[in-house]
């Protein structure tokens, strides 16, 4: 399949890169030039515009940083969306901004699917990130020759918007994982425990987690690079936050989550690395939380198959 793939950024370079390498002909676009010049060394070809993607190509992915950047590139792509064009949006977006796009896409006789991924930078390097697709039920199965190759494990969540509210409520989790690890680790190296101990006591208990196996290791690397920013961290709790605010949820550890986020840009950098937010409570208890032997980069360890739909449990 002839696809496009516009933003190349730490998951959409990725992304894109295991496209090429399952064959499929690749066009892609970001406005950094460099990054388009290095897939281009990977086999694919310069899309260019979005326009010209969406013209030549089948489908066209977008995976771009804001809410505010898809509607641009949209924008640009609507005039040359024809009967059986492809849109998939595999950025953490807004549903309703999804919504509204995929309404233009369609009532131009495209399909439209919003795909975004989850699993962190190394899954996604290898095709084994999972992917929550919204659209209807003919959409999924259109873009599942791609899904499959993007993805391991591949859920249809329903309709359009669907997708996205999944999302952000799962990097509401992983955030509030991140922070409660923060607080262990730094309590118990104030306690006398080992961290490295420590590390394997959470492991192989109850208290584990996604995020405590992967990103627990690149705090004590040092390194503190798992591949994700504050600010996108903040963007997304931000958008959960919004979902509840709208439907009369009164959440209480939703608010304190996005005020530690805040504290943690306002010290370090909107782009700052988000495991650097254990970085508050070193400099609050003048504690190291490091352990040799750590990694300084996650790597996906299990070997790359074709991805498969994942179905919800009926009674």
């Amino acid at each position: 399949m002839k696809v496009g793939f516009i933003g190349l950024g730490n998951v959409g370079a990725k992304l894109a890169g295991s496209l090429i390498r399952n064959g499929h002909q690749v066009q892609v676009h970001d406005l950094d030039a460099t990054a388009v010049a290095e897939m281009v060394g990977h086999g694919a070809a310069d899309g260019e515009s979005p326009a010209a993607m969406m013209r030549t190509c089948e489908a066209v992915i977008t995976c771009l940083p804001s809410p505010a950047a898809c509607r641009a590139v949209i924008e640009a792509m609507l005039p040359e969306v024809t009967p059986g064009k492809i849109w998939m949006e595999m950025s953490t977006t807004d549903a309703q901004d999804v919504q509204n796009l995929g309404a233009q896409v369609i009532a131009k006789g495209g399909m439209a699917a919003e795909c975004p991924v989850s699993g962190g930078c190394h899954r996604a390097a290898t095709g084994n990130i999972s992917i929550f697709v919204g659209g209807t039920r003919e959409t999924f199965e259109a873009v599942m020759p791609l899904t499959t190759v993007l993805g391991r494990r591949v859920l249809h969540t329903g309709d359009l918007g669907t997708a996205s509210t999944l999302k952000v409520m799962t990097n509401y989790l992983a955030t509030a994982n991140l922070l409660t690890v923060c607080e262990a680790m730094v309590t118990m190296k104030a306690a006398g425990l080992d961290m490295a101990t420590t590390f394997e006591a959470i492991k192989i208990s109850s208290g584990t987690s996604f995020v405590h196996e992967t990103e627990s290791q690149m705090i004590l690397n040092g390194c503190r690079d798992i591949n994700f920013t504050m600010d996108l961290v903040k963007k997304d709790i931000g958008l959960f936050q919004s979902i509840a605010k709208e439907h009369d949820v009164p959440l209480e550890i939703s608010p304190l989550m996005i005020q530690i986020l805040q504290d943690g840009i306002d010290r370090y950098g909107a782009r700052a690395q988000s495991d650097r937010i254990i970085e508050r409570l070193e400099e609050a208890t003048g504690l190291s939380i490091l352990a040799p032997g750590f990694p300084a980069e996650m790597l996906d360890d299990e070997p790359e198959e074709r991805g498969y739909e994942v179905t919800a449990a009926r009674s």
